[in-house]
């Protein structure tokens, strides 16, 4: 499974989409920043999921139906930070869909994340990240353990206490292979990135720059099933 998550910068770079989703031949695009209102129902051979409604910072999930099958799809509203109350709406930091790969069987749950700005602290996005997986978890009911968050995390700093942090929640944390933020000089650094369950993360690698001050990445995963042998991604 190939997913790509780019946060549009407010929707600036979403010229860019239709080329990323064929360029990578990917199966899940999650977008951060949209303007949901003006993003189209097909990306290529990607399907729109869902879609934030109430959010300036809009929230988008596109799929390849043929892979696979939205069974449902919800979303969440986190611990605010003082700028969400400021510059609401800003509430909905998380959509998720729970998909069928009609492939495999496999059920798993995708979610896009995106977390309080660097203006809060890394408490609270930890607090929106656990509830985050809570959530995704709660989505896939009982027995599924297959969850993808992807997203931007605004976590650039101390990433090394969020990986021991969610290896108290069986969550793994997979970086991306170069920083996926350098506009800035003193918040340069990996904002964006993969947290996962039940998922083997092959690789997480960060694209070419766009239209965006973030740099979108792809993430290939594989399913961890001892029943299922692995295939091309």
């Amino acid at each position: 499974m190939k997913a790509i998550s780019y946060n549009l910068r407010k929707h600036s770079a979403s010229a860019e989409l239709e080329d990323l989703t064929d360029r990578y031949d990917v199966d899940v695009m999650c977008l951060q920043e949209a303007d949901t209102e003006k993003l189209p129902d097909k990306l290529g051979h990607l399907q729109l999921a869902d879609s934030t409604k109430g959010n300036r910072l809009g929230l988008a999930i596109y799929y390849d139906e043929k892979r696979f099958s939205a069974v449902d799809t919800n979303t969440f509203e986190l611990k605010k930070s003082l700028h969400d109350y400021v510059l609401a709406p800003a509430h909905e930091r998380l959509l998720g869909v729970r998909m069928v790969d009609n492939e495999t069987k496999h059920e798993v749950v995708i979610g896009d994340f995106h977390a309080a700005p660097l203006t809060a602290t890394n408490s609270l996005r930890r607090h929106q990240i656990k509830a985050g997986h809570e959530a995704l978890l709660g989505m896939g009911g009982d027995g599924l353990q297959m969850t993808l968050m992807v997203g931007d995390f605004n976590y650039p700093f101390f990433t090394k206490n969020l990986v021991e942090h969610l290896k108290e929640t069986g969550y793994a944390l997979t970086l991306s292979n170069r920083r996926t933020y350098t506009r800035y000089k003193l918040f340069r650094g990996h904002f964006d990135f993969a947290t996962s369950l039940g998922l083997d993360i092959q690789s997480v690698e960060t694209l070419p720059r766009g239209q965006s001050d973030h740099l979108p990445i792809l993430v290939t995963a594989e399913y961890v099933d001892e029943n299922y042998h692995a295939r091309d991604s």
